[in-house]
């Protein structure tokens, strides 16, 4: 790749994860579906949060979790993010450059509070998402740094952040500023419903050039082609010319491109204690081996590491040093 200053730039919402242990009782007394994402207000929040146990807070949202998993293996990273000049728009700034990802968005003086993920996650690993977007969803053009853009070899982008028409423009925006640049452009599709609501646009951005690598795991890929059989899922995702990256869970994940399907192994783990973040880390690893000029194969296990690192312990941040972590087991960056 051209010289850059950043490896990986990531656009998304910036959100503060409440994180709290449960059983599916408790979701089922709640109304909630088991192992999906809601959209709720700040009413519902307050409520459900009073109603929660224990809770552990940590900077969260998809993209961010992705470039600071980037960031531990040792690359250069960058995040742009709506937030509100508040405690928890605060909290964030500060885990996410702590964690060495360059952070200038400017917060919000007014309008909603900053966003908050309350997750709930049941003995066996799965987590019920609950967030309020708030501040979040008033990203705007204004927000995108075009030199930040310009200076970042990949510009991955969460499909999250498609729901509010500002946010969606400002994705488009660094796209495009990306793409004039001649640099790549990743857009993970963040979970069946968002691939369900905006179908056709996701399948727009991939045949029009705007997307040349796609992430997703199997549900967002049999939504985005609405069929229930993976081989045709892949067959259709291999007829794009595109990178895409399909993750499988305990199977492990596939490669796909247009000359050649490669599936690589999940890397073993002790114990699932919660699966928050294992999508976003298994990013963090690929990208950041692509942006190494790495093999296939080898980012694709540098996406299993950090994915089976996150998902022993509580939280989508990892607690060890990645890339001491991809060092030890000769997978070093």
């Amino acid at each position: 790749m051209s010289s850059h200053r950043f490896d990986v730039l990531g656009l998304g919402n910036a959100i503060v994860d409440v994180i709290s242990r449960t059983d599916d009782d408790f979701l089922a007394a709640q109304g909630l579906h088991k192992g999906g994402m809601m959209l709720i207000d700040e009413t519902r929040a307050e409520a459900l949060y009073q109603a929660m146990g224990p809770v552990t807070i940590v900077s969260g949202g998809s993209a961010a979790n992705t470039v600071i998993g980037t960031a531990s293996l040792g690359c250069n990273a960058a995040f742009i993010g709506k937030l509100k000049a508040d405690e928890a728009g605060t909290a964030f700034a500060h885990d996410i450059r702590a964690a060495k990802v360059d952070f200038s968005t400017q917060f919000a003086k007014d309008g909603p509070a900053s966003g908050r993920c309350l997750v709930l996650v049941t003995p066996d690993g799965q987590r019920t998402m609950n967030t309020f977007l708030g501040a979040c969803q008033n990203l705007s053009e204004a927000d995108v740094d075009e030199d930040l853009v310009k200076q970042s070899a990949i510009v991955y982008l969460e499909g999250y952040l498609w729901d509010p028409p500002a946010a969606k423009a400002a994705l488009a925006k660094a796209a495009k500023i990306a793409r004039a640049a001649g640099r790549s452009v990743a857009l993970t599709l963040s979970d069946c419903f968002c691939v369900d609501r905006y179908r056709d646009e996701f399948l727009g951005l991939i045949r029009s050039g705007a997307v040349q690598i796609l992430f997703a795991n199997e549900s967002e890929l049999h939504s985005l082609y609405q069929t229930a059989d993976f081989d045709t899922a892949a067959a259709q995702l291999r007829g794009e010319n595109i990178l895409g990256v399909v993750t499988r869970s305990e199977h492990g994940s596939v490669v796909i491109t247009s000359s050649e399907v490669l599936a690589v192994p999940a890397f073993p783990v002790d114990s699932v204690v919660d699966t928050t973040g294992a999508g976003d880390l298994f990013a963090a690893g690929f990208l950041a081996g692509l942006s190494k000029n790495k093999s296939l194969e080898t980012c694709a296990r540098l996406g299993a590491l950090a994915a089976a690192e996150i998902i022993q312990h509580i939280g989508a941040r990892p607690l060890k040093d990645l890339g001491q972590l991809a060092a030890q087991n000769g997978l070093a960056i």
